[in-house]
């Protein structure tokens, strides 16, 4: 991504922000896929786990959206981003030494507090580090380097597990997590902070929470119409977004065995590791509007393929071409709430639009397994298919773009 001479220091955040996201990535994907067997030598079973991940997502929800309007309140972002990483990774190697899925509780629930804290901070600090002409190929820049890391970490699981055994995967996380808060400490610089002068933070955590419960959460007159158009859009999509596990299940349903389903994870990753760039880059160019829904489209023909699941192949196919759909999507529809938006509302735009979008994905997988539950698995994909394509109407009319931002 070539920079002009006047803006490579700052741009230069992308490239450290790009390579923090695959350290980081590597290290929590390294524990990730292990936590289920871990758990289960301990005599803990699937009750424990979904404790576990829907206390840890349910926090950081919530810490995304009061993380997003403290970042438009601060003078310096970039402490608040490296506090984030430090937590995450400092607690990762803890679980070598757990001895009760409690343990596991707490640990889990830092590291997605510290992950729901960071996230707004880093994406306003990333849209304030390159012109606006190129906030998609910076936005799909880092998801593949994300993803990236979710491919090295799972491989380098595998690789530790036959030799070392689980709690040595947790010991190895602290490598690339140490080096993580490193590159953040020393490659990533503090961006302009753009709100008011004459406008002082509030710090207070009694004020920000009657301020964000009374004026940002769908009534803010700071964000425009067109922001909440997107809102729904990713919203409604979202509500038929369930976890991927129900996809690793209903390839279990054609055939495919259990023991393939991490090579799954693995293509899918490929996929959006590789596409990610080009898909940000190219919404620079045309409508990202239109690129997220063409996404959308593409969700929709993996769902119906996955309710139809007319053979082993075609599951293995759409899982790559659903990888395809995330590069489409996740950082470009990022970019345009950015792109909707003014600039010294950034930082709550993205925390309502993380916090709406993770809490919709949630109620998405308890929707998805009672209609499996009482009409079959072909039934859910087949609904979360319809909600797709609708999604991708409703984000056509988004219109307006930074032409239509509010300005504060």
């Amino acid at each position: 991504m070539p920079l002009p001479s006047e803006l490579e220091p700052s741009a230069r955040n992308i490239y450290a922000f790009g390579t923090t996201s695959f350290l980081n990535d590597t290290a929590s994907e390294m524990a990730y896929w292990v936590l289920p067997a871990f758990l289960a030598s301990m005599g803990a079973g699937p009750a424990q786990l979904g404790l576990i991940e829907g206390v840890a997502e349910s926090v950081a929800s919530f810490a995304k959206l009061f993380s997003g309007y403290l970042t438009d309140r601060i003078d310096r972002r970039k402490p608040v981003v490296v506090v984030g990483y430090f937590a995450a990774n400092a607690v990762k190697p803890l679980l070598a030494l757990a001895t009760s899925w409690v343990h596991i509780l707490l640990i889990r629930f830092t590291d997605r507090l510290a992950k729901g804290v960071r996230g707004a901070p880093r994406d306003v600090m990333v849209a304030e580090s390159v012109p606006k002409n190129r906030l998609g190929s910076a936005y799909g820049l880092i998801q593949s380097m994300d993803s990236a890391g979710a491919i090295a970490g799972p491989l380098a699981a595998l690789v530790l597990l036959g030799r070392f055994g689980i709690r040595s995967v947790f010991w190895a996380a602290a490598i690339p997590g140490a080096l993580c808060v490193l590159v953040a400490l020393m490659g990533i610089r503090e961006t302009r902070h753009l709100r008011g002068k004459d406008s002082a933070p509030d710090t207070d955590p009694k004020k920000i929470a009657s301020s964000l419960t009374s004026s940002d959460i769908g009534t803010s007159l700071k964000l425009p119409a067109t922001f909440y158009v997107v809102l729904v859009a990713v919203t409604l999509f979202s509500l038929g977004n369930s976890s991927d596990m129900f996809l690793v299940l209903r390839a279990q349903n054609v055939g495919i065995a259990v023991a393939f389903a991490p090579l799954l994870g693995l293509v899918f990753n490929i996929t959006y590791t590789l596409a990610s760039w080009p898909a940000g880059w190219f919404s620079d160019r045309v409508s990202r509007r239109l690129v997220g829904s063409v996404g959308y489209v593409i969700f929709a023909a993996v769902y119906f393929v996955f309710g139809r699941a007319p053979s082993p192949l075609a599951i293995w196919i759409a899982m790559a071409v659903y990888g395809l759909y995330n590069a489409l999507t996740q950082p470009v529809l990022k970019a345009l709430v950015v792109d909707t938006v003014g600039e010294n509302v950034r930082g709550r735009a993205l925390g309502i639009y993380f916090f709406v979008t993770s809490v919709a994905t949630s109620a998405a997988s308890l929707i998805t397994g009672e209609l499996w539950k009482h009409y079959g698995a072909a039934i859910p994909f087949y609904l979360s298919a319809a909600l797709a394509l609708v999604a991708a109407g409703l984000l056509q009319g988004a219109r307006g773009g930074s032409k239509a931002r509010l300005r504060d």
